[in-house]
């Protein structure tokens, strides 16, 4: 419990992460941007990278294409401005800081949780995690962790291990006790080395091994039952009678000088502040009601998805080649063009660069992957999976039809 903190390979700004286009950082913002400082961030962004800035799933920033050099240059522009993120252990709170909806205080308490652990220093595995969900709207119920809590009246739920559907449910705890009770559960991962995760320490010594430590804080849980997936792409009502509105970038990805663009419409509409959001959502946030019509045509004008039922958030893609190093299709490409042709209601389609699957782990209805034979095609399944058949990508076109049709006519029955 005493060794030094460690994270391993998390691109971190004090870490950039290698590859195919550069160098690559990782911002994890805690608290909503002001406008100022993000259209600040994106100027950064271009001055020492390529302008490339992704949304991730989990709702961090990405920032591609810098350098050695410049690396270090942006990190210290980013300090200068002022913008509240977190360092080591992801801890994911909802995004929507005055949703009326909520239970609690997320962000208060995923504040607590955060200095809990770096005053803690436990060596973790770098995609060890914790969600924090106070029960509002935009809930995150589909985000995996190795340790969940959610608000249930004045208590939190604790489950451990898994999305809101798979996790493994522990018991619940007061609120002033969250800090205490993660610190000791991540410690009981930690103590199986550090690589280990939530699950790997239920596979192999089972819900005893986490009972053992915090048994006496806990109580009874109640079943939770499963709550619509959360929509990000919508108008949010915030407590103070102004709205968020959640837009996306076309496959988690934009230009830095597109999001200033962005950043200047949100303002001249009264918005005061931005986040990134899970799902690869950005919330714009603070103005009036009756002028969220008018931002989302100025920026569905300009290319961002302002609208739950856009294609293009049914197909989820990762960067690909040449962008990434380990990329054997141009993932983004190939994803651009699938969302011109009709897809289904639902189902993801999945387009990965290659078989690690970074983009979207989980099976897909349709999946294509990148490989030394192709373009995999695999049905109901992951990028790991082995592919059903190969396609040459100057043929995917045509593939992509055949592919999609019986998925959508399984959609609509």
């Amino acid at each position: 419990m005493s060794a030094p903190y460690r994270r391993g390979a998390c691109p971190g700004l004090s870490a950039p992460m290698p590859t195919g286009d550069g160098l690559l950082v990782r911002l994890m913002p805690t608290a909503p941007i002001a406008l100022d400082a993000f259209a600040a961030l994106c100027a950064v962004a271009r001055a020492h990278g390529n302008g490339t800035i992704e949304i991730t799933a989990r709702g961090s920033l990405q920032v591609r294409g810098l350098t050695p050099d410049s690396a270090p240059r942006f990190a210290t522009a980013v300090a200068s401005l002022e913008i509240a993120a977190m360092e080591g252990v992801p801890v994911i709170a909802d995004p929507v800081l005055d949703d009326p909806s909520s239970l609690v205080d997320a962000a208060a308490i995923a504040s607590a949780v955060r200095r809990a652990i770096a005053d803690a220093h436990l060596v973790l595995a770098p995609k060890v995690s914790v969600v924090i969900d106070g029960g509002g709207r935009l809930h995150l119920d589909a985000l995996t962790a190795d340790i969940r809590l959610r608000a249930i009246g004045t208590r939190l739920h604790v489950a451990l291990g898994g999305d809101a559907a798979s996790a493994t449910p522990l018991g619940s705890i007061a609120l002033d006790r969250a800090a205490a009770m993660v610190v000791r559960l991540l410690g009981v991962i930690a103590q199986q080395g550090p690589t280990a995760r939530a699950r790997d320490v239920l596979r192999d010594h089972g819900m005893a091994a986490f009972r053992g430590a915090v048994d006496h804080d806990l109580a009874a849980a109640p079943h939770l039952p499963p709550r619509p997936p959360a929509e990000p792409i919508a108008r949010h009502p915030l407590r103070d009678g102004t709205v968020a509105l959640g837009v996306a970038l076309a496959f988690g990805h934009a230009q830095a000088d597109a999001l200033r663009e962005l950043a200047r419409a949100a303002a001249e509409c009264g918005a005061r502040m931005a986040r990134p959001a899970p799902d690869r959502a950005l919330l714009l946030i603070g103005f009036a009601a009756h002028d969220a019509a008018t931002l989302g045509a100025a920026l569905e004008s300009r290319g961002f998805i302002t609208r739950a039922d856009d294609p293009r958030l049914r197909v989820v893609a990762c960067p690909g080649a040449p962008a990434c190093a380990s990329g054997l299709i141009a993932a983004r490409a190939i994803a651009a063009e699938i969302a011109q042709h009709q897809l289904p209601d639902s189902g993801t389609i999945h387009v990965s660069g290659c078989a690690k699957g970074c983009a979207h782990p989980a099976p897909a209805a349709l999946t294509i992957v990148g490989t030394e034979h192709g373009c995999g095609i695999v049905r109901n399944g992951s990028a790991r999976a082995t592919p059903d058949r190969y396609v040459d990508p100057a043929d995917l076109a045509g593939e992509i039809v055949r592919a999609v049709t019986p998925i959508r006519e399984a959609a609509h029955g």
